[in-house]
């Protein structure tokens, strides 16, 4: 194994560098996308238009949560120690794609710790969009 590594260093320490910067990549426009109000609503808007034909809707969410899962378990493979990658990046960036119970709890559960709505809002200001906007928080 140790001869494997050794041997292939310079192919993993790349592929650990394509997928930290494209991980990087995506979530950026990730949040930069995000509508200012999107914590505001109470409830979850549909991703998928309404107006697609009914079977081109199902063909698309299929293929989201596919590559939610393919996401989540390279990222549960790259956060084993030893092998580089950003692991947790590919997790949360698979749970935000996956339809489970709880997502939407969740994220506003962290979009209230006042260092991720700060970190966020710097983000979308570099980028001259509008900050995202602090949901009301629920007892």
């Amino acid at each position: 194994m140790i001869g494997w590594l050794v041997h292939n260093v310079w192919w993993l320490t790349a592929g650990s560098i394509i997928l930290s910067v494209s991980g990087l990549f995506v979530g950026l426009m990730v949040v930069l996308r995000l509508p200012a109000d999107y914590f505001l609503h109470d409830t979850r808007q549909p991703v998928l238009a309404s107006s697609r034909h009914p079977l081109l809707r199902i063909l698309l969410l299929v293929l989201k949560n596919i590559a939610g899962v393919l996401m989540l378990i390279l990222g549960i493979i790259m956060a084993v120690p030893m092998i580089p990658g950003p692991g947790l990046i590919f997790m949360l960036m698979a749970v935000s794609l996956l339809d489970i119970p709880g997502k939407y709890a969740a994220e506003r559960y962290l979009i209230h710790r006042p260092f991720v709505l700060h970190s966020i809002n710097t983000l979308r200001t570099r980028w001259n969009r509008p900050p995202l906007a602090a949901p009301k928080k629920t007892a």
